[in-house]
């Protein structure tokens, strides 16, 4: 194949090279597959993802400038396609239950141990009040009809559990700690639910430039269950038509490289049917988070 470049130089690649690293992550071949040709000419293993991400996120600009959309922006990418089952998430080990590529959705068994999640209930179960959502055009908190659920918020770092469990996040999502918002609890009881929606920052609203202020757009969501219902509370991706159960300690990631719909994250929390459902929400940001 023709590399364009020296091998391993740490350089812009040529017009052939960029063009035909384009074709085939538009025909969807895996990364492995593309980086394979390069290092098989002689490139190192570093220097050839160099290239193929600086060229992908060109084309990615480019074609969402063309088309009137945001700029996509680097989201957590905590696997690979068909890569391993169990993840190393520093004190814990974590399976792999699911992934969907459109919408990004990773289903991750046995992210919290039982007496974790037992623990984090204990506690914001004494701090709760009625859940409420930001107002983008008003600016503040309030409480809306669609959200029906209960909840608390943690200040990142507020206790050993909660640094605990941040510290196995980051490392599981491979995402900075500071990063991340504090650790939001609810608890959901019969019949209370959360209507479909996106947790990313609309652009278009007055209120959204205070919150980016804080460290950027969320860009990736984890939800962790505390608890397993008798009956319902699922957590819903209306537009892939997929559906989380909530088992405890289990937990599902999504990401989402710009705000915009066109990421297929709506989701939602289904009505509790019987029992009650217990979650832990981390937003994760672009930057720092204050």
């Amino acid at each position: 194949m023709h590399a364009g470049v020296a091998p391993g130089q740490d350089t812009e690649v040529d017009e052939a090279l960029a063009a035909w690293i384009v074709d085939r992550v538009r025909a969807g071949e895996p990364p492995e597959a593309v980086l394979a040709p390069l290092v098989e000419d002689g490139w190192s293993e570093d220097a050839a993802i160099d290239a193929v991400e600086r060229v992908t996120r060109r084309f990615l600009e480019q074609h969402a400038l063309d088309q009137g959309l945001p700029v996509p922006v680097r989201v957590p990418a905590p696997i690979v396609g068909n890569g391993s089952a169990v993840l190393d998430a520093g004190d814990r080990r974590v399976h792999v239950l699911a992934s969907l590529l459109h919408p990004r959705v990773i289903v991750f068994g046995g992210l919290l141990s039982d007496d974790e999640c037992d623990a984090l209930v204990e506690v914001a179960g004494k701090r709760l009040s009625r859940s409420a959502t930001f107002n983008l055009d008003s600016g503040v908190d309030e409480v809306h009809e669609g959200r029906t659920s209960q909840g608390m918020f943690f200040e990142r770092g507020a206790d050993a559990l909660c640094r605990r469990i941040e510290a196995r996040i980051a490392t599981l999502l491979d995402w900075p700690v500071d990063h991340g918002e504090g650790l939001q609890v609810l608890r959901y009881g019969p019949g209370a639910q959360y209507r479909p929606h996106h947790d990313y920052f609309d652009p278009q609203r007055p209120g959204t430039k205070a919150l980016l202020a804080r460290g950027g757009q969320r860009v990736a969501s984890l939800v962790m269950y505390l608890n397993t219902p008798a009956c319902g509370g699922a957590t819903t991706f209306p537009d892939a038509r997929f559906e989380v159960a909530p088992v405890k300690g289990n937990a599902v990631f999504f990401s989402y490289d710009r705000p915009h719909p066109m990421t297929g994250t709506l989701h939602g929390g289904a009505p509790v049917v019987s029992g009650e459902k217990w979650v832990a929400t981390k937003w994760l940001r672009e930057r720092r988070y204050v």
